[in-house]
């Protein structure tokens, strides 16, 4: 499907997902956001898609975040009674029972929805000119696309709300100092780092890696006693595959595994 405001492609087992409205440094507006969630919808029924990357277009900015200006011009066609878009904004901050793993690759500014989108996806790369703000409650706001929740969550306490409170940008060194950054790289070097890390991950068991994130993220709200009573279904697959007669094979052979995703 080819689609206006984003890109889609996939190459290998990578799926390569690029928000495309440079114009207005990624802002998502209603059509852009209707884009991006059919992409996710592809990118989860998609077998051969293991890992994705999520960049913005240009060097300027990953996002930044809501398309205000768009919204306040376009306010009643924005409401149109059309239900709820699946995965909330840029079809990916409340979209829970995606457990393929996902990069932010971040360049410029990740803007309050902006930083939300990349706050949900498993690992953040970011060039070393990236700048992260929730900067919501600067034009009477909150953070509510899942900011509010995830940043106090993956970050000392004070130190979120001092961010959440204020609106202050930070940095990327700044972000990965908190945790919240994976690596810094220069901005040319940002995809190649980025599909290190998916390299990284794809050199292990497809299915055992969502079964990992299924458990950790279905099992985040309990104690560990708790979540580790609980049943997982990506872990019951996990055990009846292919690949899991695999890994010990390839092991005792002192080969590469072959890992099929089944």
């Amino acid at each position: 499907m080819d689609y206006q405001y984003a890109l889609y492609e996939r190459r290998g087992h990578i799926a390569y997902v690029t928000i495309n409205r440079p114009e207005v440094l990624n802002a998502l507006h209603r059509d852009a956001n209707r884009e991006l969630s059919a992409i996710w919808d592809d990118f989860a029924a998609d077998p051969d898609a293991w890992v994705a990357i999520l960049a913005g277009a240009g060097e300027r900015a990953f996002s930044a975040g809501n398309d205000l200006k768009w919204t306040a011009e376009n306010q009643a066609e924005f409401n149109a009674p059309e239900g709820p878009l699946k995965g909330g904004f840029g079809g990916i901050v409340t979209r829970f029972d995606l457990f393929k793993p996902i990069i932010a690759a971040v360049r410029g500014w990740a803007m309050g929805g902006g930083f939300e989108m990349a706050l949900a996806c498993d690992i953040i790369v970011a060039a070393s000119h990236a700048t992260f703000a929730l900067s919501e409650v600067r034009g009477g706001r909150i953070a509510g696309e899942g900011g509010v929740h995830r940043l106090p969550r993956q970050m000392p306490y004070h130190m979120a709300m001092g961010y959440i409170l204020t609106g202050r940008p930070m940095t990327a060194e700044e972000a990965m100092n908190f945790g919240i950054v994976n690596e810094v790289a220069p901005a040319g070097e940002l995809m190649a780092v980025a599909e290190k890390w998916a390299d990284d991950i794809m050199s292990c068991a497809p299915l055992a890696v969502r079964a990992a994130k299924e458990a950790i993220v279905q099992g985040a709200g309990f104690s560990v006693a708790e979540a580790f009573a609980r049943s997982y279904p990506g872990v019951v697959k996990m055990l009846a595959s292919e690949d899991y007669i695999e890994g010990p094979r390839a092991f005792a052979d002192k080969r590469k595994p072959q890992w099929k995703g089944r």
